[in-house]
């Protein structure tokens, strides 16, 4: 994992993007942001465990499935399997010492 303050992210209205193996973040503060770090480590795992290819494949399925049906791009956004868990797991910082492989099946 590497973790890149990147200014291009300012333009945009996320803190963070996890493309393997690295972890963009928008600002340098957010290098201890231990709560972001860790949503975006589990996304890095999610595409580990997919072969990062497929994980990219499967999350703009999900994504686009989720907008046609729900109308909201950050309805649809939300409702993807990999955030799902990467939310609800985020504060916990011993998750993915214990996850499970695929634990985003859950969510699905």
């Amino acid at each position: 994992m590497i973790i890149v303050c990147q200014k291009p992210l300012k333009k945009l209205k996320i803190n963070g993007i996890a493309l393997f193996p690295f972890i963009f973040i928008r600002k340098p503060e957010d290098k201890e942001n231990n709560v972001l770090i860790n949503h975006e480590k589990i996304h890095l795992r999610q595409q580990l465990e997919m072969f990062i290819i497929f994980f990219y494949i499967f999350y703009s399925i999900e994504y686009y499935y989720w907008l046609i049906k729900l109308k909201n791009s950050y309805a649809a956004y939300r409702r993807i399997s990999f955030e799902r868990e990467a939310y609800e797991n985020e504060s916990d910082l011993t998750y993915l010492t214990e996850r499970k492989f695929w634990s985003f099946r859950r969510y699905l």
